[in-house]
């Protein structure tokens, strides 16, 4: 099951509250807060949608650009030690740290979605 849904580049989170009965979500990947409900898939994904709108109708009006989810830059803590091997190891295989890190996430991708 896929607890996830995506509008326009936007991805959001699927839940559900037993207690209220009711989906619920927020776009992931920005600082905004962008959420919606639905009694049912269909509501949730319809008011998903219309929120993302709403959000992009609003920075619009306001002469605000909006929040790109997942850019392509983020920060990672290692430990020392990790560090010190990742960083080694580009420099044996002439890479740049930056180039060896992506390479080995893209790495991992296709273990698991083989």
């Amino acid at each position: 099951m896929k607890n996830t849904i995506t509008y326009k580049g936007y991805i959001g989170s699927v839940e559900f509250s037993q207690e209220d009965e009711v989906f619920f979500g927020k776009v992931q990947g920005i600082q905004s807060l962008i959420s919606y409900e639905g009694t049912n898939a269909s509501e949730l994904i319809k008011d998903f949608q219309s929120a993302v709108d709403e959000y992009l109708d609003s920075c619009s009006k306001d002469g605000i650009k909006p929040e790109i989810a997942y850019k392509g830059s983020f920060n990672v803590r290692l430990s020392s030690e990790t560090h010190r091997q990742a960083a080694i190891y580009a420099i044996e295989h002439n890479q740049s740290l930056n180039s060896f890190i992506e390479d080995a996430v893209k790495e991992k991708l296709l273990l698991v979605r083989n």
